[in-house]
Order: structure tokens, then sequence, then C-alpha cells
């Protein structure tokens, strides 16, 4: 999957901002099909279950019928026509949901191959922000790091300073 890039950073990160705010006693509902970062959290002892590799956009049902506490969302929603319609489907009353950032300067990433693999949104903190609130989430924590990499180009040296994830843990309003 990762093509010898395995994201240890990303990785690290994410379940130390997790752990910070859901006890692994919670049941969680993992928004996309199993992935490795799923193993990641049940080898932390979260009981994750994950949706079924539906098109969000289209059928939001596997949402509205978890009985999950916690809905986890890592790198979905830039995926997403309408991430909105998703995130006001949401019955668990805690989510923890991260993003890549958008660099000022870039267009949207576009897997020429994989129609799953394109970004729709590439949001700004503050836009992801404003979504959650708009669709009912009141922001509790954030976090955000850098992912510099060995790369040669202006998008890398950017990366090692500028920040490309984005992470929240927010509570239904």
């Amino acid at each position: 999957m990762y093509e010898g890039k395995f994201p240890h950073k990303r990785y690290k990160k994410t379940i130390e901002f997790l752990k910070s705010h859901v006890p692994t006693s919670a049941h969680i509902l993992d928004l996309g099909v199993p992935n490795p970062f799923t193993e990641v959290m049940k080898e932390h002892g979260f009981s994750v279950t994950n949706t079924k590799g539906e098109d969000l956009d289209e059928d939001v049902s596997n949402i509205i019928n978890s009985s999950a506490e916690v809905v986890t969302a890592f790198e979905i929603f830039e995926h997403l026509l309408s991430p909105y319609t998703v995130l006001k489907s949401i019955k668990a009353d805690k989510l923890v949901a991260s993003i890549p950032l958008k660099l000022w300067f870039s267009s949207a990433y576009r897997s020429k191959t994989d129609p799953w693999d394109r970004h729709y949104h590439e949001f700004e903190d503050w836009q992801f922000d404003w979504l959650l609130e708009k669709a009912g989430w009141k922001i509790v924590a954030t976090n955000k790091w850098t992912n510099p990499t060995k790369k040669i180009g202006i998008r890398p040296i950017l990366r090692w300073f500028t920040p490309r994830y984005y992470i929240v843990y927010a509570e239904r309003v």
C-alpha cells in the first residue's frame, strides 16, 4: 500500500493523539476499509470496526446504524464530495479526524490510475474547523505536524517546516 514509504511519523502522532482523547474501552467506527492503521489501533488495545468500502457520499447506512461511541476518520474527508453529509450522519458523540493540509500553491492530489485515490477537497485548518462546527461538532483539541521527506523539490522543502497533517478531537454539540 505504501510502496516502501510507510508513514511512521504520521501513525505515531495519530495514535498518541487518539490515546490522549479516547479510552481503549470505547468502541470505534473507523471510516474507510480496514488498513494498516486499523491494525495499529487494535495493537494499542482499541476495539475497531471499519465501514465496508461503500461510497460514503452515496451510502451512510453503516454510519447511521453504528452503535460505536467514537468515530475516527483518518485522511478520509478530503476524498469525499460531501463530507458535511457524513459528519451530520454520525450518531457517536466523539470524533477524531485528520486531514492532509493544503499547500497554498499546490493543486489537489489526483491519482491517474485509482479513482478512489483523489482529493476533492484540500483543506486549510480553518476550513476543516468551520466544516466541523457547521456540522454540529465542537472542537476540543487539535494538533499539526510536518512531514519532511528526502525528496528534492520545492514541495518537499516546504514540508520540512510547513505542517502537513492536522488532527482534531471533537464532540457533538
